[in-house]
């Protein structure tokens, strides 16, 4: 709750009240913004150490925000808040000393204290700390959402997130649980022997998806660079170099629409296994998947945003391509029809093609759009025609078709994977029709590399913005990335 002197009056008046407080303390030979605090236990550690039924209680040394202010004359309960959660203070004349409760007395709320003292717990069950000594480390000058109301505006939430972080406990949460879900996949990866590995992301050539970049100027080398739109070229060569299992995990940058479901800026894993397929990427996503739900959502039943159910343990469906567009499209022909006769098909299903694109185009389109949203449950879709990812292997018995997997739930993709191409005559050949005229996007430096040859290897990438989406039931790509880019606000 907040101090009475600012209950009515506005956040331009609540900061010159601060302010003055802040003066007069600098007045009295007191600045507030210490540099440091022996902060020994947090809320979690400290409430652990609390003994049921002994009368000598250890003495902790706790820190954090004032989050919560009962001030009741001569002793007041604060609640602070800090990484781990919150923890109650008791101060009290008693305790401290007039002197020491009259300057206490002037803490706000947001206030971050430090304060030591021993664990009790109250007549509600309350273990707390009986303050023996408070500080105040950093001074708060602007006011607090209000604990109950929040923040409502989404603009504020998102451009000022770390007041929904302190504020939102639901918030809070999610941003832990994003740490704790990067944090065991590359504890899996790891003791699956892999490899961490940084590559570049500034780039001479971009390439690994098609995708438009941003772009930057390098003065350095007075050239033109690029920001990656994917890690797979590179790490790719490390196969080549003999690191037989590597991964990275990093930021990628794509130059395109904003969306619920997509971020110009995301967070990508890629996941590359020499003497593999896709078939061994399909088994090691999933167990990626269970292993995550184990030990960070404690179960593998996900409910999402709008109630949805999903269930990622046991094993998981899969389908071919051809068979969903055959059954979308409610036409076993549609393979054999012309584009012409496939755009009157898509308009008698009301599904917006652009006419002048690719027959695989066209097919692709109806899959984006009425095939994929209705994979909820996870489901491999394979065999995917060979015109839509150069970077692969083709299907030995049926070369319309590549090695290829697309991981779908909830409907959307999570995790394309290949059998990756290692032939450098036919990888040339893929590419060159990729780019078509524009010869000068040719990466040559990876034909060079696989030309020294590259294993047969799977791999895959993940979205782990999408992935934390799912896990975390979040309703948006912008909720589960801390800070999204926003317009800049006027006068800024």
């Amino acid at each position: 709750m907040v101090k009475f002197e600012e209950k009515k009056i506005d956040g331009s008046d609540i900061y010159a009240v601060r302010k003055a407080k802040l003066e007069d303390m600098r007045g009295n030979g007191f600045d507030p913004f210490e540099q440091n605090f022996p902060q020994k236990h947090t809320s979690e550690e400290a409430r652990k150490l609390y003994v049921e039924g002994s009368e000598n209680q250890q003495t902790v040394d706790v820190a954090g925000r004032i989050v919560a202010f009962r001030l009741m004359g001569k002793a007041s309960f604060v609640k602070i808040l800090d990484s781990d959660g919150q923890i109650q203070l008791y101060v009290s004349t008693n305790d401290i000393g007039d002197e020491q409760y009259k300057n206490f007395s002037k803490f706000d709320i947001g206030d971050i204290v430090g304060a030591s003292g021993e664990l009790f717990k109250t007549k509600t069950g309350e273990i707390t700390v009986r303050v023996k000594n408070i500080l105040m480390v950093a001074k708060s000058l602007r006011p607090l959402p209000e604990k109950w109301h929040g923040l409502v505006d989404s603009d504020q939430i998102y451009r000022q997130r770390y007041l929904d972080l302190i504020i939102n406990q639901e918030s809070r949460d999610r941003a832990k649980r994003r740490c704790q879900i990067v944090k065991e996949i590359r504890r899996f990866l790891w003791d699956k022997g892999f490899e961490e590995m940084e590559t570049p992301i500034l780039q001479n050539i971009v390439g690994g998806a098609a995708a438009r970049p941003f772009e930057t100027f390098m003065n350095a080398l007075n050239q033109k660079c690029y920001l990656r739109i994917a890690t797979e070229l590179f790490l790719k060569r490390m196969l080549v170099a003999g690191f037989d299992k590597v991964f990275e995990i990093g930021r990628i940058f794509r130059n395109e629409g904003l969306s619920r479901k997509h971020n110009p800026e995301f967070t990508s894993i890629e996941i590359y296994q020499a003497f593999s397929d896709y078939r061994g990427m399909m088994a090691l996503v999933r167990e990626i998947f269970q292993h995550l739900c184990q030990t960070v959502v404690g179960t593998t039943t996900i409910v999402t945003c709008d109630g949805t159910i999903i269930e990622l343990g046991g094993e998981w469906t899969e389908r071919r391509y051809e068979d969903l567009i055959i059954e979308a499209t409610d036409n076993a022909d549609w393979f054999s029809f012309s584009k012409e006769q496939k755009l009157k098909r898509c308009q008698d299903l009301a599904i917006e093609v652009n006419p002048n694109s690719e027959d695989f185009e066209v097919t692709n389109d109806v899959y984006g759009k009425i095939v994929e949203p209705k994979l909820i449950q996870p489901t491999f879709v394979t065999h995917l025609p060979k015109e839509l990812c150069p970077l692969a292997k083709i299907n030995k018995a049926d070369k319309r078709y590549l090695d290829v997997f697309e991981l779908c739930i909830n409907g959307q993709e999570i995790a394309p994977a290949y059998s990756e191409q290692n032939d450098p005559f036919v990888q040339r050949e893929m590419f060159e029709k990729q780019i078509g005229e524009e010869k000068h996007n040719l990466d040559n430096e990876f034909l060079l590399s696989l030309e020294y040859g590259m294993p047969p290897a799977g791999g895959m990438g993940i979205g782990i913005d999408r992935l934390v989406i799912l896990l975390t039931g979040a309703a948006s790509i912008r909720d589960i990335i801390l800070f999204p880019m926003l317009r800049p606000q006027e006068g800024s």
